[in-house]
């Protein structure tokens, strides 16, 4: 494979518009190359807008395109299983936006399709690859906060669109699966544990049938607890905060980094403070040339696949306990 790996894009969806494919086209490791919608004129205005050289009318025709390396799956998450096994049978690698489909079972379903035919599979968390989070990471398994035990998490905004699909049921939308997964996929990354036990009350909308505001609560083997809430009728907020029992660590702009913003990480250490100013970066061109570097290299993606799937885990238990 050459030293560049050619991108198609699934679908014409906003997250692309406004941030994945901006970024994948800043990569040093690969190029977009082509873009589909069930609408042949949708993918046509995005082609030009975004100056990517083929439109196709159909996601099958990008697909069976020999000419695309691997494929990103942004479509809404009640689409994000089909068409990825589609992809994995025409042995095309897929990054799968998050969270990976409707259930642990049917994500579990897409990795096995991908595992055993060899090809590349990986969940689209951006978050994961600024360094901000490897950053407070190795602060908090350096014992900077003493005995880890305690996680917050909040991940909230308000929608402004009615018709909006992650007001949809039948979409599978709703808060937790469209942010509160990061707060979910937080905690875990830095306990490196799954949650034992998990709590959760919400606000189901009347009329949208999704859990538009809810609140959760996990326990994880080692004792800590993470504490999160998640919402789409909430000002805009996306933060984590770890707590020990010698310090803690702020970090106030967690998920959604800017390309432009330096990010302050803060540290309380009994009465001495500390900020931690983390080099601004693109977060979704981290992700990109990771996914490319594995494919190009023939190695494992950093965050494997079944990881989506133990994250899909704790939504289900949440979710469950929320509608009891």
């Amino acid at each position: 494979m050459a030293t560049k790996i050619r991108w198609g894009i699934l679908s014409t969806a906003g997250i692309g518009k406004r941030r994945v494919v901006p970024a994948m086209k800043l990569a040093t490791n690969g190029e977009v190359t082509a873009v589909a919608s069930r609408d042949l004129s949708k993918a046509q205005a995005f082609a030009s807008e975004l100056g990517i050289p083929k439109a196709y009318g159909s996601y099958e025709e990008l697909i069976a395109d020999p000419d695309i390396d691997a494929i990103y799956n942004p479509l809404p998450n009640s689409e994000h299983a089909k068409w990825s096994i589609l992809c994995a049978e025409a042995g095309k690698p897929v990054l799968c936006e998050k969270p990976l489909a409707i259930d642990a079972a049917e994500s579990q379903q897409m990795v096995d399709a991908f595992t055993s035919r060899g090809v590349l599979f990986a969940e689209g968390f951006m978050y994961r690859f600024h360094p901000q989070a490897a950053k407070v990471k190795e602060l908090v398994d350096s014992g900077v906060i003493g005995t880890f035990n305690t996680i917050s998490a909040t991940f909230t905004f308000n929608i402004a669109d009615e018709g909006n699909i992650r007001l949809s049921r039948e979409l599978a939308g709703g808060a937790l699966m469209d942010v509160g997964c990061y707060c979910i996929n937080v905690m875990r990354l830095m306990t490196g544990e799954e949650p034992v036990a998990a709590k959760a009350f919400a606000d189901f909308g009347a009329k949208s049938g999704v859990d538009e505001r809810l609140a959760g609560l996990l326990q994880f083997p080692s004792g800590v607890i993470g504490h999160f809430d998640c919402g789409l009728r909430v000002q805009h907020c996306h933060t984590y905060e770890l707590r020990g029992t010698g310090g803690r660590i702020q970090v106030e702009r967690g998920f959604t980094v800017q390309p432009d913003e330096t990010p302050t990480i803060r540290i309380w250490r009994g009465n001495d403070y500390e900020e931690i100013t983390v080099p601004a970066v693109n977060h979704y061109t981290l992700m990109a040339e990771d996914f490319a570097d594995a494919l190009i290299n023939k190695r494992p993606p950093r965050f494997p696949g079944q990881d989506g799937v133990a994250n899909m885990r704790v939504i289900d238990m949440l979710l469950a306990d929320a509608r009891a």
